[in-house]
């Protein structure tokens, strides 16, 4: 299976308090854990970048990095940098801490926004909203967000066309919603050492 024409993002502008240290570069397998989460991207996205502010950091890893056009709005400014930054109408954007990435289901996920501005898993009330795809249509919608002082990502979606993936889809691709899980806490991130053994 060849690329797809999506530009993958990959966040990195996160702070990591809980973990106490740059997620992106919790060492995996000898590599910086954001180098594992850019080989998954890269095998589905014709384009690869990474949002981050602290630019010199991770130039080394071979993509455009590009910073945010809104600092200090948390992911929701991430989600814009990558969209207004991407050569592509649709973007996959992912946290540089998902060392589960399944290129099944992202591949899943540019099919299931087809027809729509976002497509997000959604259990309950609760909305992932990195592991998911987004349109460039997003942008006015996620500006305006912004610029009312909107924080969560989810406050520009009542204005545009959101599909909401059901559990039980994904699962179908991703036994467990492995692709979801990322690094908190040095806890966490102990066991998912264990479970990659």
């Amino acid at each position: 299976m060849g690329q797809l024409p999506v530009t993958g993002v990959v966040l990195a502008g996160g702070a990591s308090q809980r973990m106490g240290r740059n997620k992106a570069f919790l060492e995996l397998r000898g590599r910086p854990l954001i180098a594992h989460v850019l080989d998954r991207m890269v095998e589905v996205c014709e384009e690869v970048l990474i949002v981050a502010n602290d630019i010199p950091r991770y130039t080394s890893l071979g993509v455009q990095v590009v910073p945010d056009v809104f600092p200090g709005v948390g992911v929701l400014g991430g989600l814009h940098a990558g969209l207004q930054a991407a050569q592509y109408d649709l973007i996959l954007a992912v946290g540089c801490d998902m060392p589960f990435l399944n290129p099944t289901l992202l591949r899943a996920f540019a099919a299931w926004a087809e027809g729509y501005d976002v497509a997000a898993l959604r259990h309950g009330e609760q909305v992932e909203t990195l592991h998911a795809a987004y349109r460039r249509t997003c942008l006015p919608a996620m500006e305006a967000a912004i610029r009312a002082g909107e924080r969560r990502i989810i406050s520009f979606f009542p204005d545009v066309r959101v599909r909401y993936i059901a559990p039980e889809e994904a699962a179908a691709l991703d036994p467990g919603l492995r692709s979801f899980r990322n690094v908190n806490t040095p806890e966490e991130w102990e066991e998912i050492l264990r479970s990659l053994g």
